[in-house]
Protein backbone atom coordinates (compact mmCIF):
# COMPACT_ATOMS: atom_id res chain seq x y z
CA UNK A 1 0.00 0.00 0.00
CA UNK A 2 1.27 3.40 -1.03
CA UNK A 3 0.69 6.34 1.31
CA UNK A 4 0.03 9.56 -0.43
CA UNK A 5 3.32 12.12 0.47
CA UNK A 6 3.50 14.21 3.70
CA UNK A 7 4.58 16.62 1.82
CA UNK A 8 3.87 17.34 -2.35
CA UNK A 9 7.12 16.21 -3.66
CA UNK A 10 8.50 14.32 -0.31
CA UNK A 11 8.33 10.53 0.24
CA UNK A 12 5.81 9.36 3.25
CA UNK A 13 7.79 9.20 6.75
CA UNK A 14 8.28 5.36 7.63
CA UNK A 15 6.06 4.86 10.96
CA UNK A 16 9.03 3.58 13.54
CA UNK A 17 8.20 0.14 14.60
CA UNK A 18 7.07 -0.17 18.30
CA UNK A 19 6.39 3.46 18.71
CA UNK A 20 3.30 3.69 21.16
CA UNK A 21 1.96 7.52 19.42
CA UNK A 22 1.22 5.87 15.79
CA UNK A 23 -2.22 7.35 16.08
CA UNK A 24 -0.87 10.37 17.05
CA UNK A 25 1.54 10.18 13.94
CA UNK A 26 -1.57 10.35 11.57
CA UNK A 27 -2.49 13.25 13.34
CA UNK A 28 0.25 15.17 13.07
CA UNK A 29 0.48 14.22 9.61
CA UNK A 30 -2.87 15.39 8.71
CA UNK A 31 -2.27 19.08 10.20
CA UNK A 32 1.10 19.37 8.92
CA UNK A 33 -1.18 21.56 6.16
CA UNK A 34 -3.11 23.30 8.86
CA UNK A 35 -2.02 26.70 10.77
CA UNK A 36 -3.35 28.96 8.24
CA UNK A 37 -0.63 31.83 6.82
CA UNK A 38 2.66 30.61 6.85
CA UNK A 39 5.57 33.07 7.40
CA UNK A 40 8.34 31.71 5.95
CA UNK A 41 7.87 28.28 4.24
CA UNK A 42 10.71 25.57 5.69
CA UNK A 43 13.03 23.31 3.57
CA UNK A 44 15.21 20.78 4.54
CA UNK A 45 17.44 18.87 2.11
CA UNK A 46 17.42 15.43 2.78
CA UNK A 47 15.15 13.63 5.08
CA UNK A 48 17.19 12.90 8.33
CA UNK A 49 16.21 9.74 10.04
CA UNK A 50 15.06 10.82 13.38
CA UNK A 51 15.49 7.73 16.26
CA UNK A 52 12.27 7.39 18.04
CA UNK A 53 12.83 7.45 22.04
CA UNK A 54 10.28 5.99 24.57
CA UNK A 55 8.90 9.32 26.45
CA UNK A 56 9.37 8.25 30.32
CA UNK A 57 5.57 9.40 31.04
CA UNK A 58 4.22 7.85 27.82
CA UNK A 59 0.56 8.71 28.92
CA UNK A 60 1.61 12.42 29.87
CA UNK A 61 3.51 12.82 26.81
CA UNK A 62 0.03 11.65 24.72
CA UNK A 63 -1.79 14.28 26.71
CA UNK A 64 0.35 17.41 26.06
CA UNK A 65 0.83 16.51 22.31
CA UNK A 66 -2.76 15.94 21.88
CA UNK A 67 -3.31 19.31 23.91
CA UNK A 68 -0.67 21.14 21.78
CA UNK A 69 -1.67 19.86 18.00
CA UNK A 70 -5.48 21.15 19.24
CA UNK A 71 -3.69 24.46 19.27
CA UNK A 72 -2.24 24.75 15.87
CA UNK A 73 -3.70 27.66 13.73
CA UNK A 74 -4.33 29.54 16.85
CA UNK A 75 -2.98 33.01 16.22
CA UNK A 76 0.57 34.28 17.56
CA UNK A 77 0.32 37.54 20.11
CA UNK A 78 3.24 38.48 22.03
CA UNK A 79 2.62 37.85 25.84
CA UNK A 80 -0.57 35.81 24.79
CA UNK A 81 -0.76 32.93 26.85
CA UNK A 82 -4.79 31.65 25.85
CA UNK A 83 -6.16 30.00 23.54
CA UNK A 84 -8.96 32.95 23.22
CA UNK A 85 -6.24 35.62 23.17
CA UNK A 86 -3.70 33.70 21.09
CA UNK A 87 0.05 32.78 22.24
CA UNK A 88 3.61 33.62 21.95
CA UNK A 89 6.03 30.65 22.15
CA UNK A 90 6.67 30.26 25.74
CA UNK A 91 3.11 31.33 26.71
CA UNK A 92 2.14 28.27 24.66
CA UNK A 93 3.74 25.92 26.48
CA UNK A 94 3.10 27.00 29.78
CA UNK A 95 -0.72 26.81 28.51
CA UNK A 96 -0.21 23.70 27.51
CA UNK A 97 1.77 21.52 30.43
CA UNK A 98 -0.18 23.76 33.14
CA UNK A 99 -3.75 22.37 31.38
CA UNK A 100 -2.82 18.81 30.66
CA UNK A 101 -0.96 18.20 33.70
CA UNK A 102 -1.45 20.85 35.99
CA UNK A 103 2.69 21.86 35.72
CA UNK A 104 3.82 25.25 36.37
CA UNK A 105 6.74 26.34 34.43
CA UNK A 106 8.73 29.40 34.35
CA UNK A 107 7.14 31.80 31.74
CA UNK A 108 9.62 33.04 29.38
CA UNK A 109 11.48 30.45 26.64
CA UNK A 110 15.29 31.39 28.37
CA UNK A 111 13.43 30.77 32.08
CA UNK A 112 12.77 27.49 30.97
CA UNK A 113 16.35 26.57 29.26
CA UNK A 114 17.55 27.15 32.38
CA UNK A 115 14.26 25.03 34.53
CA UNK A 116 15.29 22.15 36.27
CA UNK A 117 15.69 19.12 33.87
CA UNK A 118 18.18 17.44 32.20
CA UNK A 119 19.74 18.64 28.83
CA UNK A 120 18.73 16.02 26.21
CA UNK A 121 21.07 15.50 23.04
CA UNK A 122 19.27 15.65 19.65
CA UNK A 123 19.47 11.61 19.39
CA UNK A 124 17.28 11.24 22.57
CA UNK A 125 14.86 13.68 22.11
CA UNK A 126 11.24 12.12 23.06
CA UNK A 127 7.68 13.37 22.85
CA UNK A 128 6.60 16.01 24.82
CA UNK A 129 10.56 17.24 25.57
CA UNK A 130 11.08 21.05 24.75
CA UNK A 131 12.99 22.27 21.98
CA UNK A 132 15.34 25.68 22.24
CA UNK A 133 16.13 28.11 19.85
CA UNK A 134 18.31 31.23 19.45
CA UNK A 135 21.54 32.91 18.55
CA UNK A 136 24.61 33.67 20.13
CA UNK A 137 24.24 31.58 23.15
CA UNK A 138 21.05 33.03 23.81
CA UNK A 139 17.54 30.96 23.76
CA UNK A 140 14.99 33.34 22.45
CA UNK A 141 12.41 30.67 21.38
CA UNK A 142 10.88 27.40 22.67
CA UNK A 143 8.83 24.65 20.94
CA UNK A 144 7.86 21.69 22.21
CA UNK A 145 8.63 18.08 20.39
CA UNK A 146 6.27 15.54 18.92
CA UNK A 147 8.17 12.86 17.55
CA UNK A 148 10.25 12.24 14.23
CA UNK A 149 11.67 15.64 13.94
CA UNK A 150 9.03 17.79 14.19
CA UNK A 151 7.71 20.18 16.68
CA UNK A 152 4.50 22.75 17.81
CA UNK A 153 5.07 26.04 18.22
CA UNK A 154 4.07 29.81 17.80
CA UNK A 155 7.12 31.20 15.64
CA UNK A 156 6.09 35.11 15.14
CA UNK A 157 3.81 38.12 14.71
CA UNK A 158 1.09 37.90 12.22
CA UNK A 159 1.79 33.79 12.58
CA UNK A 160 -0.15 30.80 13.76
CA UNK A 161 0.59 28.19 16.36
CA UNK A 162 2.34 25.00 13.68
CA UNK A 163 4.35 22.42 12.97
CA UNK A 164 7.53 22.85 11.72
CA UNK A 165 10.35 20.53 11.37
CA UNK A 166 14.04 20.95 13.06
CA UNK A 167 15.80 19.98 9.92
CA UNK A 168 14.40 23.28 8.31
CA UNK A 169 17.39 25.29 7.75
CA UNK A 170 16.00 28.20 10.24
CA UNK A 171 15.27 25.82 13.33
CA UNK A 172 18.62 23.92 12.41
CA UNK A 173 20.85 26.52 12.53
CA UNK A 174 19.08 28.41 15.77
CA UNK A 175 18.68 24.82 17.36
CA UNK A 176 20.49 25.62 20.83
CA UNK A 177 19.22 22.35 22.98
CA UNK A 178 16.60 20.77 24.50
CA UNK A 179 14.85 19.91 28.13
CA UNK A 180 13.41 17.17 29.27
CA UNK A 181 10.54 17.75 31.78
CA UNK A 182 8.26 15.18 31.89
CA UNK A 183 9.25 12.32 33.90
Amino acid sequence: MTKAPHYPGKPAPTPARGLRFFPLLLVIAALAGCGGQETVRQTRPAQRAWPVVAPDNPEAANAVLMRAISLVGTPYRFGGNTPEGGFDCSGLVNYVYRDTLSLSLPRTSRDLAAFQGPRISPERLAAGDLVFFGASGNVSHVGIYLGEGRFVHAPSTGGTVRLDHLDGSYWRDHYTGAKRVLR
